[in-house]
């Protein structure tokens, strides 16, 4: 099946076809993951709402109409999904970072670093700056780190996520200008008692 496009897998989806709908969570379950550890912040949740979030995509194919890729309706389920489980936690104003989540093979652009060969040392002020921008994500409001993570880490162009969220170009551009500044603001003064080295990566612009 994987030499259909999605187009077709979603009219086999939806005429009752299992298998294809099998298909489709094979396609997307790693973008759906992904997006939901960044809102999250740790592997359960994820896992939770990634489950949910296909539980959704099923019960909403029949009234997809292909207005959007399937890839911009997926992550506007699963960005939904992830919102409507934060404001049921808008007590906890910070998320546990402290689940290793083994995600060095697959990170994504805002936590990328240069890669020549690190030595230990290198390497272990690579991991520690990973979990504080995980902590920064968190402590940036829904708005600004859903945009940042579609941008960002997923890499969707300025138009995917006009879709997503339903707003024109210019509210895009804009907002995400707006969502690097928190970002940077929040990542300085998290790294405000670190060694001057990241510091400075931060303000050149090498993280975000």
């Amino acid at each position: 099946m994987q030499s259909i496009d999605d187009h077709q897998l979603i009219e086999k989806c939806k005429s009752g076809d299992y298998i294809a709908f099998e298909e489709l969570v094979r396609r997307y379950e790693n973008k759906v993951y992904s997006v939901a550890y960044r809102f999250m912040g740790n592997h359960a949740d994820a896992c939770d709402l990634a489950q949910e979030a296909f539980i959704r995509i099923y019960q909403g194919l029949p009234n997809f109409r292909g207005d959007s890729s399937l890839m911009t309706w997926i992550y506007h389920i699963t960005a939904n999904v992830c919102r409507d489980e934060l404001r049921r936690r808008q007590k906890k104003q910070t998320l546990s970072l402290d689940e290793d989540h083994n995600d060095k093979d697959n990170m994504p652009p805002i936590l990328s670093l240069p890669s020549d060969e690190p030595g230990p040392e290198e390497e272990i002020e690579r991991m520690e700056i990973r979990k504080q921008v995980e902590q920064c994500l968190n402590m940036l409001s829904d708005e600004h780190r859903l945009i940042l993570i579609m941008r960002e880490m997923q890499q969707l162009s300025y138009e995917e996520i006009s879709e997503v969220l339903g707003c024109s170009l210019g509210t895009v551009k804009s907002r995400l200008s707006r969502a690097r500044a928190a970002f940077k603001r929040k990542m300085l003064n998290i790294l405000e008692h670190s060694s001057s080295e990241p510091r400075q990566r931060v303000k050149e612009g090498m993280i975000l």
